[in-house]
């Protein structure tokens, strides 16, 4: 346990850290309001909260920096977030978030969270069977085709799909007639299910192409995707331009967003804001990356989570703001948009 003294002095280092980017040392704490201590007694305190690994000392500096363990005992103990609509330490942009589909509403609030945070916004489809109002198939080239799906809600998603044998447009249209005659209103599950029992009753071609049109692994319609944006954001941070090859992890990190997804996953059971700090767990194993994510929600269900991704030295009471106020934007958004 540290003592009143340690604390104090702790949160006095990550906070000139967040402010500066640069190793503090105990001359510059000794400076800092309320901290009536001598250089000496204060490097005697950061030897022992270097000794607990709750601060480290680059080489190349005399002074001192946060670990991802001193973030954690900051952000969990030390950190104060002024709620009230005056303590708001941003402005809002002006409107609301669009409200007339509800995928665009996701798209809009991953822009807002980046644009408030100035780092990467994410935010989670919300994770529900797909079910399909209307489908359609349109060749591209030799193996290669587009499947058009709208929901029942209006939402149009694209994908392509590679095909092994080519498909004549004609071809396509019988599919898709046979799909939307029979299997409007199911889930791709329930689609999938039926496809496998029914196929040799088909024509085994336009069998084969239904079934690579609803393809995926039993779960794939619970993963959801994820809307994400700022991250070029991310080249003007010191900490991932100075380290290409950790910028470039976190880019492959956003490409495989199965990934990112499950990283977002673990807020979906847990209420308000939830911090995660790189570096201390397998969870998420970047350094220098915290993720500041939440709940959004419409009628008291949880329907996905939205968060920033930035670096561990952030301000976390700003950051924990601007996901808090737009998690319920977006619940109030999407709560209009129910059908």
């Amino acid at each position: 346990m540290l003592d009143d003294r340690a604390k104090l002095l702790l949160k006095s280092l990550v906070e000139r850290y967040i402010a500066d980017g640069q190793p503090v040392g105990s001359r510059t704490l000794s400076k800092a309001n309320g901290l009536d201590l001598s250089p000496a007694t204060i490097r005697n305190v950061m030897s022992d909260l270097e000794d607990l690994g709750l601060v480290a000392s680059p080489h190349t500096s005399a002074g001192r920096v946060p670990t991802s363990k001193g973030y954690r005992l900051f952000v969990d103990t030390m950190l104060t977030v002024d709620q009230t609509e005056n303590g708001s330490t941003f402005a809002m942009p002006p409107g609301e978030l669009p409200t007339d589909q509800p995928l665009k509403v996701l798209n809009s609030a991953a822009n807002m969270l980046s644009s408030l945070s100035q780092f990467v916004g994410v935010v989670s489809v919300p994770k529900r069977t797909s079910v399909f109002r209307h489908i359609e198939f349109l060749s591209l080239s030799d193996k290669r085709v587009l499947i058009i799906l709208v929901s029942p809600d209006g939402d149009v998603q694209n994908r392509v799909i590679h095909t092994p044998v080519p498909y004549t447009q004609s071809e396509l249209l019988e599919a898709a007639n046979f799909l939307n005659a029979n299997y409007a209103g199911l889930s791709m599950v329930e689609v999938r299910l039926r496809l496998k029992r029914e196929v040799d009753a088909l024509r085994h071609e336009i069998g084969a192409l239904m079934q690579a049109a609803v393809a995926g692994d039993d779960d794939a319609d619970n993963n959801g995707d994820v809307f994400i944006a700022g991250e070029r954001n991310l080249l003007s941070v010191s900490e991932f331009s100075a380290d290409l090859n950790n910028l470039r992890r976190l880019y492959d990190l956003f490409e495989q967003k199965a990934q990112l997804m499950r990283l977002l996953d673990v807020s979906d059971r847990a209420d308000g804001v939830r911090i995660f700090i790189g570096g201390e767990s397998e969870r998420l194993p970047f350094d220098d990356v915290s993720i500041v994510s939440a709940t959004y929600e419409v009628d008291g269900q949880v329907l996905g989570t939205l968060g920033v991704i930035g670096p561990q030295r952030m301000q976390y009471d700003r950051m924990i703001q601007v996901v808090d106020v737009t998690a319920k934007m977006l619940s109030h958004a999407l709560s209009l948009n129910k059908p």
